[in-house]
């Protein structure tokens, strides 16, 4: 019998009224979760990349009255932090689950990555797949897929704007079958961290 990853009452968490009731719920309900996958995929992303890498979940510290639309987990190269670094995450939003490369506005060479990435088109739309989505604002539960989106003006922005984010990877409905079973969704999970190494990689050229 197969066990389910994530859960309806999972993501039923976002329409909690309240930041600490919020958070007593995403802290009780989906954080024991975030520690399962993602000591295992630390553990994937460290033999993979051959350096040690480091799990964070979010922990919505800056937050005073507004409780999280969205909560995630991220694996970084960095011990101390992960939002100053490329890193890899699995969230939820209250429509959907998320697994993606992202770098964030607080990433320091921003630019210099932007750069890399316009240099190197042409590798980038032979790593990922088309069924990839790209969000250029990890606050926005939108994403645009990479066969319908314009790459080369999505990395400009990411260049040009101070706020402007890349983040890529897959969007996972939250009615999708693959949840139900918490071995598929490992899987996947595994799977399109893989994917998006060479991506990861290149962005530390």
């Amino acid at each position: 019998m197969t066990t389910p990853f994530f859960t309806k009452e999972d993501f039923q968490v976002f329409k909690i009224e309240g930041l600490q009731e919020r958070m007593t719920a995403i802290q009780e309900q989906i954080q024991p979760k975030f520690k399962k996958v993602g000591d295992e995929l630390t553990d994937d992303l460290s033999a993979l990349l051959g350096q040690e890498m480091f799990l964070h979940i979010a922990r919505h510290a800056r937050r005073k009255v507004n409780p999280p639309n969205d909560t995630w987990l991220a694996i970084a190269g960095n011990k101390r932090g992960y939002k100053q670094h490329p890193h890899f995450q699995i969230g939820l939003f209250d429509d959907h689950v998320f697994i993606w490369l992202a770098f964030i506005y607080e990433l320091p060479q921003k630019t210099a990555i932007a750069k890399t990435f316009l240099n190197n088109m042409d590798m980038i739309k032979k790593t990922i797949p088309y069924n990839y989505v790209i969000s250029l604002d990890h606050l926005k539960k939108d994403a645009v897929s990479l066969a319908e989106i314009n790459l080369t003006e999505a990395l400009e922005r990411f260049h040009d704007v101070k706020k402007a984010e890349l983040l890529i990877g897959r969007h996972i409905a939250s009615k999708d079958p693959v949840l139900k079973d918490d071995t598929a969704f490992y899987k996947l999970a595994k799977e399109t961290f893989e994917t998006l190494i060479p991506l990861y990689k290149l962005s530390y050229k």
